[in-house]
């Protein structure tokens, strides 16, 4: 499994999610607000990004770099560590161990079965397009 750089060593980097979900973009704007990300949302997509994407990229958000793409659980937890929010020793340890990644993306298929439930408590009209800071 690839390594998610230090917050040092990111590159730019762009948050694509679903913007017919509040939570899902009370969620980007958070990203937008406290990382160097750019956002994306699934109506702004341009062809050549939604090309780069699973067919079924609807299902999930996406963290697109310029040689990479990550999806679903492995998105949100490149984004949890551009918060800073995921200590880097455990994210390490944690992708070493075989159960890690199948584990992660339950967990997030879980909470994205829920986002109803969720925007209840956070929601936000779709924050724009941004580019990354940079």
């Amino acid at each position: 499994m690839s390594d998610i750089r230090d917050a040092s060593e990111h590159e730019p980097a762009w948050f694509v999610y679903d913007d017919d979900c509040g939570f899902c973009s009370w969620w980007a704007a958070v990203a937008a607000e406290h990382t160097d990300l750019g956002i994306v949302p699934f109506a702004a997509l341009t062809e050549k990004e939604r090309e780069r994407l699973p067919d079924d990229y609807e299902e999930c958000a996406h963290l697109l770099t310029e040689d990479e793409v990550r999806s679903c659980g492995a998105a949100i937890e490149a984004v949890l560590d551009r918060l800073g929010v995921l200590p880097r020793e455990l994210r390490l340890f944690l992708n070493q161990t075989a159960d890690y990644g199948p584990l992660r993306e339950r967990l997030y298929r879980f909470g994205a079965d829920r986002r109803a439930l969720w925007g209840r408590f956070v929601s936000e009209e779709p924050p724009e397009r941004r580019e990354p800071r940079g």
